[in-house]
């Protein structure tokens, strides 16, 4: 069994076919590679949220708040205005060159999740950090971003800010939906 197909009996995936990608467009637009991982993720599932909580980024989401290069663009504007005002970056930044890219973010909170983006370093190598959006705090985590979605939703990954998708619910099986259901529903 591969981490995708613990996923996909955690999480069922949506029914029917997920849209296709043109990874290279996205790369292209990105100007990096993205790790397999993550290709294997909206491959599987498209834009679209996860236990109500983690919604998951995809190139060329008709929504933009899903949408992975509309984010990147947006988040790196953000952060880089935070940084000039003074925030400290997470640690991980303090290296010449090194970066975030989102991925992900969190329902209603404003936080985030990106890969740590180091020079010289293999998407597939690619680490993820957690910002909470609407403050400083940064939470690193030494895994990519399938290792680190399904850890959250089966409890076996510690984080400060996703605790409760498993030890308050403590669901047999996390709901997905797509970003088409519940934005179009939503009218946003």
């Amino acid at each position: 069994m591969t981490p995708l197909d613990d996923l996909v009996r955690l999480c069922p995936p949506p029914t029917g076919l997920t849209p296709g990608v043109d990874w290279a467009k996205a790369e292209r637009a990105l100007a990096t590679a993205l790790p397999a991982d993550y290709k294997q993720l909206v491959e599987t599932y498209g834009a679209g949220v996860f236990g109500e909580t983690i919604w998951l980024l995809a190139p060329d989401s008709p929504y933009d708040e899903c949408d992975l290069h509309a984010q990147s663009v947006e988040r790196g504007e953000i952060l880089g205005q935070l940084w000039d005002a003074g925030e400290e970056r997470p640690a991980g930044l303090l290296e010449a060159d090194a970066r975030v890219l989102p991925w992900a973010f969190e329902e209603g909170t404003g936080a985030f999740l990106y890969w740590l983006v180091r020079p010289g370093q293999h998407p597939d190598e690619w680490t993820v950090l957690y910002n909470e959006g609407r403050g400083p705090l940064w939470e690193h985590h030494g895994m990519g971003c399938l290792s680190f979605l399904l850890g959250v939703l089966s409890g076996t990954v510690r984080t400060e800010y996703f605790g409760y998708l498993y030890e308050v619910l403590k669901p047999a099986e996390h709901r997905f939906a797509t970003a088409g259901e519940i934005l179009a529903a939503s009218g946003r």
